[in-house]
């Protein structure tokens, strides 16, 4: 039994130090990302509720169907619903009615709406997708920003050991009266330097770390290290294969931007046409049946007798007579009693059907102004999808000239860093025999430093601008 334990726990350990060593990947974080960013989840939310729009829309063309009715308590002087008769007796009365209409035609109005709340689902799509492709690019960058941070990093920490050793062997040459002391001093000025360097460098590659997790929606306690290639292990197209006509192409064929704009501009069409349709008559049909109830409380009921009724009917010759009628007696008899209620339910059952037809005279100028105002939206659609091509192609042909500017400082910086570390091995040499001083010798060696710094920071900067001249073409990015 202790054994078993012993080996679960172990088990336990082991799988834990894997996962807390597991490491992000780039395609990783950006999957990641398009999938817990907040803003992306928001953006979302839209596209459901423009699917909600065009679920309500289709089944607008359906006849509508309401039922009302509900009991009521009147007392004072009334008509009663059945007989419609005035009364001043209080009575308890319940009204039911069920109801429907449906338009016959109203010249493709609700078609067109349907027609554009779907091109609206598909341009809140677009833009959910134009959201993922500027978070993976974004999230691209900073992963690239981090490598860069930990490469500078890294050749901070080389410089401090460098410069340390350096330091030590000087104090003790310093020690035993070979060179002044001016010497050590000036390298402890340069080990200052250097950890101030490095402490830098951390702190950059700490700060990518928390904006990266934001972009990731990670919890910025959440332990996190990236898988660490080198710039050029990282995948770029050939920058021949580049070209700003051919990716501009591509671009507007397959950017979300630009599908939003395509989509956003056919939507405004429709809602146009549709509201074109509102400036006209409008035909439907409607249809009802209902019922209603009452039951009076303590109507009384008197005996009746024939009397005159004080009315005269003419007989002829001058001669009048009393019209005789029966007429209530001060003797009561009982009182009233209502039919039962499913009675007078089905006695007073009624229906109803006809055909209506709508015709806009005058409206304040609503529809006519709806639809000039949807006539305006187009040519603003029409104009915002040229602005954004215009856009989009200077910014191709930005992206194009940056990673071409990008690659030659790339080449060039190789050859300052070749310069720079002969520079510093001969610097090193003369030194060595005395023939230099220490402060020859640690601008040489912060050429050096400041040499692959920047050579660090060209390859990094030349992998993320070919990155965005490969993001235009809208194929996603490639890794």
């Amino acid at each position: 039994m202790r054994y078993k334990l012993l080996t679960l726990i172990a088990l336990l350990a082991v799988t834990t130090t894997v996962k807390a060593q597991e490491k992000w990947g780039l395609l990783k974080c950006i999957e990641y990302a398009m999938a817990n960013n907040i803003s992306v989840k928001q953006v979302d939310l839209q596209s459901k509720i423009a699917g909600l729009t065009l679920k309500q829309s289709k089944y607008s063309q359906y006849p509508s169907l309401n039922f009302s009715g509900g009991p009521s308590y009147n007392s004072g002087r009334t008509q009663d619903p059945t007989t419609f008769s005035l009364s001043t007796q209080s009575y308890l009365s319940a009204n039911m009615q069920l109801q429907s209409s449906a338009d016959i035609f109203n010249w493709f109005s609700k078609r067109n709406t349907i027609a554009a709340n779907e091109w609206e689902l598909l341009a809140a799509k677009a833009n959910t997708d134009k959201l993922k492709n500027d978070i993976a690019l974004t999230v691209a960058n900073l992963y690239l920003q981090i490598l860069l941070g930990m490469e500078q990093e890294n050749i901070a920490r080389v410089q401090l050991q460098q410069s340390q050793a350096q330091l030590s062997n000087t104090r003790r040459i310093v020690e035993a009266g070979n060179l002044p002391e001016l010497n050590a001093v000036e390298l402890e000025a340069q080990v200052a330097r250097d950890s101030s360097n490095l402490i830098a460098a951390k702190g950059n590659v700490i700060q990518n770390v928390l904006s990266i997790k934001a972009y990731m929606a990670l919890d910025a306690a959440t332990p996190f290290e990236i898988e660490t290639p080198a710039a050029e292990k990282i995948f770029v197209e050939k920058l021949a294969d580049l070209q700003p006509e051919s990716v501009y192409a591509l671009a507007i064929a397959n950017m979300p931007q630009q599908k939003f704009n395509d989509f956003k501009l056919k939507a405004a069409q429709k809602t146009s046409a549709a509201a074109k349709g509102n400036l006209y008559p409008t035909f439907s049909v409607y249809g009802g049946i209902g019922s209603r109830y009452a039951n009076a409380f303590n109507v009384p009921v008197y005996q009746r007798a024939l009397g005159p009724t004080g009315l005269l009917v003419d007989a002829g010759g001058g001669v009048f007579n009393d019209v005789l009628g029966f007429q209530p007696t001060q003797t009561r008899i009982g009182t009233f009693k209502s039919d039962a209620f499913f009675t007078q339910i089905n006695q007073n059952f009624n229906q109803s059907v006809g055909l209506n037809i709508s015709v806009p005279i005058f409206n304040g100028y609503t529809a006519r102004t709806n639809y000039q105002k949807s006539k305006i939206n187009i040519r603003n659609q029409e104009l915002q999808k040229e602005l954004d091509n215009q856009t989009l192609k200077q910014d191709i042909y930005k992206a194009y000239n940056a990673a071409m500017v990008a690659l030659e400082k790339l080449n060039a910086g190789k050859k300052t860093l070749e310069a720079a570390e002969r520079t510093l091995y001969y610097a090193q040499k003369r030194y060595d025999v005395g023939m230099m001083g220490t402060f020859e010798l640690i601008t040489n060696q912060n050429n050096l430093f400041t040499a692959k710094l920047q050579d660090a920071l060209n390859r990094f900067d030349y992998v993320f601008k070919m990155k965005v001249l490969e993001f235009y073409k809208g194929q996603g990015l490639k890794f």
